[in-house]
């Protein structure tokens, strides 16, 4: 069974009704680890309705949460604006309402592309519009026994005048910089590392903000939270899971959600991604390179507690072939091999809309990698596609789409994320070097048996160690030869299917160029 009926049948033991929850707070490029946490609860919610339950899928947006640093990809002037709610700090851009909006717009477009559709919650207008006043109210009440909570748990003191409760400033606004003088319902009297001293009424929107450890736990009763995944650092000995638990029921008197602890996607050769230190992947930019299928597929495939190691380099492309297996396998054009898992069920929840009625019409996407190259656009590489008989002359608008878009994709990928070793490009004309007797003997052979072979890949591969066996030239020798004269490189794609690619005679033409 996949993890995410499991989880689904545990939550259905429970009530036939439920909210799913997820949350993140917007102060950075907004990463595919973080998407890990909405996937999760998306696969969950999907397994909750297709087995008739009633279930709402909801992201609560924490753009209510201060600027924590000036992190690496913001100008020093930003240094002005730490601890103050990142709803209330300028764009970086200028192009959005806010700092919290510059981050948060793209990823909620990234979830549209994802077939994910949540209702939205914004943390801001939550305080602001005084959703959160009741539970400001009864935290401030139970100040000692959360005090209590939290020491206990965390096995960590808290300062002497701590109440459960982060004022603002009136002057400076930040939520970082105020200490408690005194609290009387409503006001609560402090003062500022800013020199402001000042009286604020919790029932006002907007006056502070709960702490994480309480805001938490708040929101699971206001929003009657049934179910929410966690990071693993959240879930540790003492943490604000820990300490969540026991907020919400005792001081909430509300039962706290199931979750499943997942683990962090590691980008390979960096290790867990961190927006602050400039080590993470955006949504944004995977979702450039890949299909949203197959993130989606990244995702699904692995239970919750598996860490994930993601290659953006060449392990993409193998993540695409290992979907693309899997869709083959799922619609009974090849046998299951040992190992895959839960395939059906893994395919249909990674798919962001509709599951296709039928196979998609599929182009190696590593051979995609040497034809986009080759092409340039997609009419070139249509040709292309059409000339090596790799689609069907009626291949239909829906499958030349999908190809189109897997084509865009793999132009980013080229741009962005591909190894060095990936790119080349064809020469417009025969490259300045010189060539030895040797070079000049195979490529002479090769004019000879190419000329008279069907322009396919294996032919043309078993031509050129025909040649390099006869002139008994080194085959290492006869692959740079070609690249070089071509690419004007010493390395490049599989030869034979390269060269299928490429016009006939314009191989040909540039050979003979070559030994003049």
């Amino acid at each position: 069974m996949h993890w995410a009926d499991v989880l689904a049948d545990e939550l259905i033991k429970k009530g036939k009704k439920h909210v799913l929850a997820t949350g993140i707070t917007p102060s950075g490029p907004i990463h595919i680890g973080n998407m890990r946490e909405v996937l999760t609860t998306d696969a969950v919610y999907r397994s909750l309705v297709e087995k008739g339950a009633k279930a709402e899928f909801i992201y609560i947006a924490d753009d209510f949460d201060h600027l924590r640093k000036v992190y690496p990809y913001l100008p020093k002037s930003y240094e002005k604006y730490v601890g103050i709610p990142i709803c209330d700090i300028p764009c970086p851009c200028g192009n959005h309402k806010s700092y919290a909006d510059h981050y948060l717009e793209p990823f909620l477009n990234s979830l549209k592309k994802i077939g994910i559709n949540p209702r939205v919650y914004r943390a801001s207008e939550m305080y602001k519009n005084g959703k959160y006043s009741d539970a400001i109210q009864t935290a401030l009440e139970n100040t000692n026994n959360i005090r209590k909570i939290i020491e206990t748990i965390s096995k960590r003191e808290l300062p002497k005048h701590w109440i459960p409760f982060n004022v603002r400033c009136e002057k400076c606004g930040r939520i970082t910089s105020t200490k408690p003088v005194l609290y009387e319902f409503p006001n609560v009297e402090y003062k500022c590392d800013c020199g402001h001293e000042g009286s604020v009424d919790i029932r006002e929107g907007g006056a502070g903000k709960l702490p994480w450890r309480i805001d938490w736990p708040a929101r699971w009763k206001m929003l009657g939270v049934t179910f929410e995944p966690f990071g693993k650092d959240l879930g540790t000995v003492g943490g604000a899971r820990q300490t969540g638990e026991k907020i919400v029921k005792d001081i909430y008197g509300y039962s706290p959600p199931n979750y499943a602890v997942y683990e962090f996607i590691l980008l390979k050769g960096k290790g867990a991604m961190h927006s602050s230190k400039g080590t993470a992947l955006s949504s944004e930019e995977m979702l450039n390179m890949t299909p949203p299928e197959v993130l989606r597929f990244l995702i699904m495939k692995n239970q919750p507690n598996k860490h994930i190691v993601f290659d953006p380099g060449f392990g993409l492309l193998s993540l695409v072939d290992e979907y693309d297996q899997n869709e083959r396998v799922y619609f009974g054009e090849e046998e299951k091999t040992r190992g895959m898992k839960d395939l059906d069920k893994t395919y249909e929840l990674s798919q962001p809309y509709e599951i296709p009625e039928k196979i998609p019409y599929q182009v190696p996407y590593r051979h995609l990698v040497t034809i986009v190259q080759i092409g340039k656009n997609w009419s070139g590489m249509k040709k292309i596609l059409l000339r090596t008989g790799q689609i069907p002359k009626d291949l239909s608008d829906s499958d030349e789409n999908h190809l189109k878009q897997r084509a865009d994709h793999v132009k980013y990928w080229l741009e962005c994320f591909a190894p060095d070793t990936a790119r080349f490009e064809v020469k417009k004309n025969m490259p300045d070097m010189q060539l030895s007797n040797n070079q000049k003997k195979v490529l002479l052979s090769l004019v000879e048996r190419l000329g008279t072979i069907h322009w396919e890949p294996k032919d043309i591969h078993n031509a050129i160690y025909d040649s390099s066996e006869m002139e008994k030239i080194p085959i290492k020798t006869t692959f740079k030869t070609i690249y070089q004269v071509i690419l004007g490189q010493e390395k490049g794609p599989r030869a034979g299917y390269f060269l299928s690619n490429l016009d006939k005679s314009f191989v040909l033409n540039r050979f003979k160029e070559a030994v003049k």
